[in-house]
């Protein structure tokens, strides 16, 4: 399978240093934006957009070398046996396609398929305890069984938890990972990485394939991990932990945020993000399954408090030309 023009003129501006990946994403997936920004313009009037558009122009004659250098990282990945995915395709994660921050490109192996909308992220520490490790467990079993999609990073602890208990129940698992689809972190997580894919499930990496982990690689991972979900919901973190991080994501993305109840009473953040948030107390698998019920409504996240901006209308489905 090779890249369709359209993705691999996407993936060319994404060669382009300086540029938000973001309003790259934001911007190719209205109609003719791709045609606008190969014409270093813009329907959104933003920061983000006016560095993005002004670097567009200054790299105009380097676009021939940056799209072999975008062709070259797509034969990588799909050499890996990964494929494709960009926000200018119809079959980009519908979740996904709603948040303000999303991603202009996917490397997947494995499949996503329809009703993976309705999801739900587990995570939590590395370092997690024991009866974290059993709440992990349970919650994604019981999600599993409730027919509920389990998204994770494919960490050790929560995340390798949650990943084994949904296979183990039969259920569907994705796994969004720090690093590109080439490589897998930590290496000792491979066979499960295989597993998932074996089973049905998927391996989404937003990076070059060959991107190794880095400082910056997990919050970008945290960031399209709320927004490929349905919601988050929170077993173990601390006050500085990357799970604590992906609940602030979720509820700037207008997600449901559920934090259970263990966490609640240890942690003051946890309390805070109830409080003050709108985050919802979990004490059992039924407060997530009536919250997706009633989810139906949810208005999309670029009303995010942390993001402003004249973003545009963007519709939830672009019609293609």
């Amino acid at each position: 399978m090779r890249a369709s023009e359209d993705q691999l003129r996407l993936l060319a501006l994404c060669k382009i240093k300086g540029v938000s990946w973001h309003f790259l994403a934001r911007e190719a997936q209205r109609p003719d934006g791709l045609d606008r920004l190969y014409a270093t313009a813009s329907h959104e009037r933003s920061a983000e957009a006016s560095t993005g558009t002004a670097l567009i122009a200054t790299h105009w004659s380097d676009l021939d070398d940056l799209t072999a250098e975008a062709s070259e990282e797509i034969r990588r990945g799909l050499d890996a046996g990964a494929r494709l995915v960009t926000v200018v395709d119809d079959d980009y994660p519908e979740n996904l396609r709603e948040v303000f921050n999303l991603p202009p490109f996917l490397f997947i192996l494995g499949s996503l398929e329809a009703s993976d909308r309705r999801s739900i992220a587990v995570v939590g520490t590395r370092e997690a305890s024991p009866d974290g490790l059993r709440r992990a467990s349970r919650m994604a079993r019981l999600l599993s069984k409730q027919g509920v999609t389990v998204v994770s990073g494919l960490a050790r602890g929560v995340d390798t938890a949650a990943h084994v208990a949904a296979l183990d129940a039969g259920g569907r698992t994705i796994a969004v990972i720090g690093t590109g689809i080439c490589r897998t972190f930590p290496a000792e997580n491979s066979a499960l990485s295989n597993d998932m894919v074996e089973r049905g499930g998927a391996v989404v990496s937003q990076f070059w394939p060959h991107t190794p982990p880095a400082s910056f690689t997990f919050p970008r991972r945290n960031v399209t991990m709320s927004g490929i979900a349905q919601g988050s919901l929170v077993i173990e973190a601390s006050q500085t932990s990357g799970a604590k991080m992906q609940a602030r994501l979720a509820l700037e993305h207008g997600k449901k945020v559920f934090l259970i109840r263990s966490l609640i009473d240890q942690q003051l953040w946890a309390q805070k993000y109830v409080r003050d948030r709108g985050a919802i107390p979990v004490d059992d698998i039924g407060d997530i399954i009536t919250a997706l019920r009633d989810d139906t409504q949810r208005e999309t996240g670029m009303v995010g408090d942390q993001f402003e901006l004249d973003l545009g209308e963007l519709p939830s489905r672009v019609t293609r030309r």
